[in-house]
């Protein structure tokens, strides 16, 4: 865990528009992906464009790192957050929208439906990181 970014002890914590902590919208613009993967449990999952469920870390931190590499600010709207005991769901719509680091115009976006959950130490992490939520997935 980052002393400059300290993991969260309630749900809403996580979630960018409430800012009582380090969220992961900061997390991201620090612009170290090791920051951002703080967030994600050990045994996190993230869901590909193509709908793959990815368990490897080291794949996750590539894919995400690839985004924060871009430069480009991330945007993000909660939409809603319910939580049951130790389980959260997040309903969040996010951007990152600019010029890429060769000019290129990037825009990527979607309505993500995560899951998180409290661990045993009392910090709140993603168990289940499905940005593009119930987008119908186009294999790669």
């Amino acid at each position: 865990m980052s002393e400059r970014f300290p993991l969260p002890t309630k749900p809403e914590d996580i979630i960018p528009s409430l800012l009582e902590i380090p969220s992961l919208l900061e997390r991201f613009h620090s612009g170290d992906v090791n920051e951002q993967m703080d967030l994600y449990a050990p045994e996190a999952v993230f869901i590909a464009l193509d709908g793959r469920t990815i368990t490897d870390h080291a794949e996750i931190t590539a894919i995400i790192g690839r985004d924060i590499k871009l430069g480009l600010p991330l945007v993000a709207n909660v939409r809603h957050l319910f939580v049951a005991g130790d389980t959260a769901q997040i309903v969040l719509d996010w951007s990152i929208d600019g010029k890429g680091p060769g000019g290129e115009p990037v825009r990527l976006a979607g309505s993500a439906c995560d899951i998180a959950r409290r661990g045993a130490d009392g910090f709140w992490r993603y168990l289940i990181d499905n940005n593009q939520g119930t987008a119908v997935r186009q294999p790669a």
